[in-house]
C-alpha cells in the first residue's frame, strides 16, 4: 500500500485526483439544486450572465473541496487557501491587475502601431462606454476566481509539496490548456499560449501564495481584452465596446485571428512580459515578496 499511503497519509496523485473527485461531486448537487430552484445555468461558453453563475457554483466547489482535503485528509489549517484576509489583499489586486492587464495593452499597442489591429470609430458615448467595461470587468471575476482556486488552489498547493514546483507548475499548467481545448478557434498556438498563462498564474501563486493577486493577474489579463481593447478571450466574444470597433488585417499566426490575441504571437509576447513583470514585482525585498512554503507564516492565511 506504499503507493496509496505514506508515513499515514496519502500520497500526492491520490490527493489531487480525490480532490477532482470531489468538485465534481459538490458540483453536481449543486447544479441539481438550482436545476430543482427551477433553472440550470446554460452549459454554451459565453461571456455572460450564464458563466458568472456557472463559474459562481465552480468556486464554491473548488473552495469547498480543498477546505475539506485539508481538513479530514490532510489534518492541517488553511482558512483561505490563498483567499485568505489580510490587510495587503487591496495591494495585491491593484498589483495583480496591473501585471496581468498592462503586457496585454503593450502587445496589442505593439501591433496597432505596425498595421496588425487597426481601430475604427464607431457610435457610442462616453457613458455607454464606461458601462460595457465595467460590465466586462464584473462579468469576468468570478471566472477569475474560480479557475485559480480549481487550478492554482488545493491542487497546486498539494503538487508543490509532493512534487516540486517545477513539476506542479507543469501540470496544472497542461490542464488548464487542455480544459480550454473546446474553445470556438482555438488553435495549436492559442494552447500554448494558454499553457504560458497557466505558467504566469502558477508563478504568481508560488512567488506570493495569494489567488488574490493570481486572479487580479488573472482578471486584469482577460479585461483589457474583453473590455478597453474590444478583442474576443479565448475564442469568446465580450461585450461590445461602444467608441470604437476593431480592425484585424495582421495575419492570424500574429494577431490571433477570431480566438483573440491570445492565438498568436502578440499573446507570446504578453505572457512573457507579464512573467517578467510578475518575478519582478514578486522580487526579494519587494512589497508582495512571498513564498508558497509551508514554513512561511506570509503564505499562511491571516
Amino acid at each position: 500500500m506504499r503507493w496509496v499511503v505514506r508515513d499515514g497519509r496519502l500520497r500526492t496523485p491520490w490527493r489531487v485526483l480525490l480532490f477532482v473527485l470531489l468538485v465534481v461531486t459538490i458540483l453536481w448537487i449543486e447544479v441539481g439544486v438550482v436545476a430543482l430552484l427551477g433553472g440550470a445555468p446554460p452549459l454554451e461558453p459565453a461571456l455572460s450572465v450564464g458563466l458568472v453563475v456557472q463559474s459562481a457554483l465552480l468556486l464554491a466547489a473548488a473552495l469547498l473541496a480543498g477546505h475539506g482535503m485539508l481538513r479530514w485528509v490532510d489534518r492541517r489549517p488553511g482558512a483561505g487557501l490563498g483567499f485568505g484576509l489580510r490587510r495587503r489583499v487591496p495591494r495585491e489586486l491593484l498589483a495583480g491587475l496591473l501585471a496581468g492587464g498592462a503586457p496585454m495593452v503593450l502587445a496589442v499597442a505593439a501591433l496597432v502601431l505596425t498595421g496588425g489591429y487597426r481601430y475604427v470609430t464607431e457610435a457610442g458615448t462616453a457613458g455607454g462606454w464606461l458601462a460595457a467595461t465595467s460590465l466586462s470587468l464584473a462579468v469576468l471575476a468570478i471566472p477569475a476566481a474560480a479557475e485559480e482556486a480549481l487550478f492554482r488552489g488545493y491542487a497546486f498547493r498539494t503538487l508543490v509539496e509532493g512534487a516540486g514546483p517545477v513539476v506542479a507548475i507543469g501540470v496544472t499548467s497542461l490542464v488548464f490548456a487542455w480544459v480550454h481545448g473546446a474553445n470556438p478557434g482555438v488553435g495549436p498556438w492559442a494552447l500554448v499560449n494558454i499553457f504560458l498563462a497557466g505558467v504566469l498564474l502558477a508563478v504568481a501563486v508560488l512567488r506570493t501564495g495569494s489567488l488574490w493577486f493570481a486572479t487580479a493577474v488573472h482578471l486584469g489579463w482577460n479585461w483589457v481584452m474583453a473590455g478597453p481593447l474590444d478583442l474576443p478571450v479565448s475564442g469568446l466574444e465580450g461585450l461590445d465596446v461602444p467608441l470604437y470597433d476593431v480592425a484585424v488585417p495582421g495575419p492570424p499566426w500574429l494577431t490571433g485571428g477570431e480566438f483573440g490575441p491570445e492565438g498568436g504571437l502578440v499573446g507570446t509576447v504578453a505572457a512573457a512580459v507579464g512573467l517578467g513583470l510578475v518575478v519582478w514585482m514578486t522580487r526579494p525585498g519587494a512589497a508582495l515578496a512571498g513564498a508558497l512554503n509551508g514554513r512561511d507564516d506570509r503564505v499562511r492565511d491571516r
